[in-house]
């Protein structure tokens, strides 16, 4: 119900952008995108009285354990130059790991990711400035069960932490011909309001395929820092990758 009722919020916000003043449906532009991400993992993270345990996973660990995922990005720009953007990208991910002693431990570990932007942009010729703010939304669910042989008596873990951030940034798009877009972004957040910090990085190409497809190719890195809890101690979360 949370997820649900902090998604709606920020669609609210979204719809009342759009739907703002007498605007005429030709002076809006639309973008919907699934796509696909190779994700990998690297930092490290705390789970109460655990702290500091190397994160490194990469895409092929990734999608053996993988379960479920999905990725969408959806665009939208007006005339007057304001516009939004929202991107929700999640995994859910379990393995059942054989110990040297024989038992079996499980681990389920869900993570989405949500940016909800406000777009001010600005046209020079072929060239394009996006000015960005809004907010990135993580929301982290772990879930680890150590069966008795491994340890006395069933041991279960859990966390759910999700938290919000601020964030603002920007992207610079070039036209490089009637086909081909270069674009680089970035953005900054979190001191400390929710994470210590977080911010991502960008570049990527696009390549129109006719007038209403394209095919957009981006290498992006996001990072963040947040901690709650006392370390070493029950309820205590650090996720800093």
């Amino acid at each position: 119900m949370k997820i649900i009722m902090k998604i709606t919020a920020l669609t609210i916000c979204i719809g009342a952008l759009l739907l703002s003043g007498n605007a005429h449906a030709e002076e809006w532009t639309f973008q919907v995108e699934p796509y696909l991400m190779g994700s990998s993992i690297d930092g490290d993270t705390g789970i109460g009285r655990i702290t500091g345990a190397d994160v490194e996973v990469n895409f092929g660990d990734i999608l053996e354990v993988l379960d479920l995922g999905g990725m969408i990005h959806f665009e939208a720009h007006h005339s007057s130059g304001w516009g939004a953007i929202l991107d929700y990208g999640f995994m859910d991910l379990s393995a059942d790991i054989t110990g040297p002693r024989g038992g079996i431990t499980g681990a389920r570990v869900r993570q989405g990711v949500l940016e909800a932007l406000m777009v001010r942009r600005i046209e020079a010729g072929d060239r394009t400035i996006d000015y960005l703010a809004g907010v990135r939304w993580w929301d982290n669910d772990i879930d680890v069960a150590v069966d008795p042989v491994v340890l006395p008596g069933t041991a279960m873990f859990e966390v759910q932490e999700d938290w919000l951030d601020l964030v603002v940034g920007v992207r610079w798009t070039h036209r490089l011909n009637d086909s081909w877009k270069h674009y680089l972004r970035g953005d900054l957040g979190g001191l400390g309001l929710e994470s210590d910090f977080t911010a991502s990085v960008a570049t990527g190409l696009h390549y129109q395929i006719s007038k209403r497809v394209d095919l957009d190719l981006m290498y992006k890195a996001t990072w963040v820092d947040f901690e709650s809890g006392s370390a070493g101690q029950p309820g205590y979360f650090a996720y800093d990758t």
